[in-house]
């Protein structure tokens, strides 16, 4: 081992041995760093989340027919004569047919409603009617407890955390939705999809009991193959009258994820910056108090013929290595305290939508390079500042 290098390890061994000394002043930064990685962990797990939550809800396989020129079901309508003439295609319209040899489609509706939480706040949720067919196109939906809506009737079934968040929504329990009471008779689940946040009933029951007959806001299709959704696009583009829009349901999820995920980082990111800067500052008065605290020892040893890269080097990687205790304890903290939390937020269809937060393996991996970089940058100057000691000086001010 070369001589530098040797001098290095020795320098730092000093270093790190003498931060006793400086435990509370340490800590302090420790702790400041640590804050910083879990706000922006909080932040980015709850984007994921949000992410996670849409993206389970979309399939390739299907694919939601929308009407009126808009990529969202808000604002959609689908006349009633459009519908007649896609089921009136006897050749390939990109569709898949049932069993019976129809058209694999579902006619739905969203209709928000009003519900009390558990707090006492009313909170927005989204009832869809939709044909008895519509639970199939859900692929991952299935029912955790209970049975399915019987067609015409009154009675809903219930996303799992709907069911969870909300008092009431118990199977057998009767919930008044608008002017009208309905027969929870069923809990569904849906991988943690957005669908979970929804309440499901039957699509003439619907449009009855809010007066919207003969409503219809999209269609959700199951595409015959890979090719199928261009065949739908080209048929519709034939239609007479208000545009058709053909989309796959995994584009339409993403396309809503993406929005409310980039407005989440938005407000995260220049918070964790900020409270970075502060943590940065913090970090460069904790080592230039190590500096001066240490300053007949690095006097010293540089009079023992120690250089001035060993001098630096030590008191840089002792912020660095203050950082990443830092950084470690901020995503534990975060980990316990955000991952698998329940938060919620508006959805599509401007109602509530409920998702939990999700501590990936990236987020913590961009929440500690965050923390890292405050020790990186809030070290480099007080590690320039020991390599420019006064050694006479500093040695006469330690007697």
């Amino acid at each position: 081992m070369s001589s530098a290098l040797k001098q290095i390890f020795l320098m730092i061994r000093v270093n790190l041995g003498s931060l006793p000394r400086r435990l509370a002043i340490s800590l302090s930064m420790v702790l400041s760093v640590a804050l910083v990685v879990a706000v922006l962990a909080g932040f980015l797990a709850m984007a994921r989340g949000f992410e996670a939550a849409l993206a389970g809800a979309g399939s390739p396989d299907v694919a939601v027919i929308l009407g009126g020129g808009t990529n969202q079901e808000t604002g959609s309508d689908v006349p009633a004569e459009a519908i007649r003439s896609l089921a009136a295609v006897s050749g390939d319209t990109g569709i898949a047919r049932d069993g019976a040899g129809g058209l694999a489609l579902s006619r739905e509706t969203v209709v928000p409603v009003d519900i009390r939480a558990s707090d006492g706040a009313d909170q927005t949720l989204s009832l869809r009617g939709m044909d008895v067919a519509g639970p199939g196109l859900r692929e991952r939906a299935r029912l955790s407890e209970g049975r399915l809506f019987s067609p015409g009737a009154r009675e809903i079934v219930v996303g799992a955390r709907i069911a969870q968040t909300f008092p009431g929504f118990a199977v057998g329990e009767t919930v008044r939705l608008g002017a009208v009471d309905w027969t929870v008779v069923g809990h569904f689940t849906s991988g943690g999809s957005a669908f979970e946040s929804e309440i499901w009933a039957d699509l003439e029951a619907v449009q009855s009991a809010f007066d919207r007959q003969g409503q219809v806001q999209s269609l959700r299709v199951r595409l015959d193959g890979a090719g199928g959704l261009p065949v739908l696009q080209e048929h519709l583009s034939a239609f007479p009258g208000a545009p058709l829009t053909a989309l796959s349901e995994a584009d339409l999820y993403a396309a809503q994820s993406e929005r409310t995920a980039s407005l989440i980082r938005l407000f995260g990111w220049p918070l964790a910056l900020l409270m970075a800067v502060g943590a940065t500052a913090g970090a460069l008065n904790t080592m230039m108090s190590s500096v001066s605290d240490r300053a007949i020892e690095i006097a010293t040893l540089r009079l023992l013929g120690f250089g001035r890269l060993p001098a630096f080097t030590a008191t840089w990687v002792e912020a660095v290595a203050l950082s990443v205790a830092g950084a470690a304890l901020g995503i534990l903290a975060s980990w316990l305290a955000f991952n698998g939390w329940q938060a919620s937020t508006m959805g599509a269809n401007n109602t509530k939508m409920v998702f939990q937060l999700d501590v990936t393996a990236d987020v913590a991996l961009t929440a500690g390079l965050l923390g890292l970089a405050i020790g990186v940058l809030g070290g480099a100057l007080p590690a320039l500042a020991a390599t420019r000691l006064p050694l006479t000086s500093a040695l006469r001010a330690r007697g």
